[in-house]
């Protein structure tokens, strides 16, 4: 599914199909809003204020969902604090100021499973690949980062792991700390023995990307 604008009297809502991962805060947040196979389109600005529809939105962890406010209200913006989270048997869910590419994004779902068909994006194939990778990993030992916002640079290694340079905070499902760092380099293949962290196993099973 393409992305497509719904325009509304005091807000635009985005929606991207490809970025979408069903996670249904949408359509269980806001179901006037929000209304899977309604007729004539299933996306309705009018029939909520914009700053509940804005909450909704904001709560969509892939990114699939963004907001254009003509109200003279605030946009959406960068978080306080860089997150990775790590979704059990499942993908990571990045709230940043992002840079991937030539794209400049504030919430994506990264694939870590190695078989999404729409990569570095989640496309929930680990669903059917029976995919195992703990949410809750050991911590490691990290300092306190001097600031924790700030741009989160991502990029897909060749045939590689996904390379995250910026202040960043990796945060098990339940919200835990798992490490501070302005640099990681974590698994996409699926195969690492340290999950979420490349281990060099990419190169060993011939995985492309």
């Amino acid at each position: 599914m393409a992305s497509r604008t719904t325009e509304g009297e005091a807000i635009d809502i985005g929606f991207d199909g490809r970025r979408c991962i069903h996670a249904r805060n949408c359509v269980l947040g806001r179901p006037d809003v929000f209304e899977p196979n309604a007729p004539g389109g299933w996306i309705r600005p009018q029939r909520a204020a914009v700053e509940r529809i804005v909450q909704v939105i904001e709560s969509c962890p892939s990114g699939a969902l963004t907001y254009r406010r003509k109200d003279g209200g605030a946009q959406e913006q960068p978080p306080a604090v860089n997150t990775l989270r790590l979704r059990e048997d499942g993908p990571l869910a990045l709230h940043a100021d992002i840079r991937l590419g030539e794209e400049a994004l504030l919430r994506a779902v990264l694939c870590r499973c190695g078989a999404s068909q729409n990569k570095p994006f989640c496309d929930g194939s680990h669903a059917k690949a029976g995919f195992r990778a703990t949410g809750e990993p050991a911590a490691k030992d990290s300092a306190a980062l001097e600031a924790r916002d700030g741009p989160l640079t991502v990029t897909p290694q060749p045939n590689g792991c996904l390379k995250i340079e910026g202040n960043l905070e990796i945060v098990s499902g339940t919200g835990r700390m798992v490490e501070r760092t302005q640099r990681a380099f974590l698994c996409r293949c699926g195969h690492s023995a340290k999950k979420p962290w490349c281990d060099g196993t990419h190169k060993k099973i011939g995985f492309t990307a």
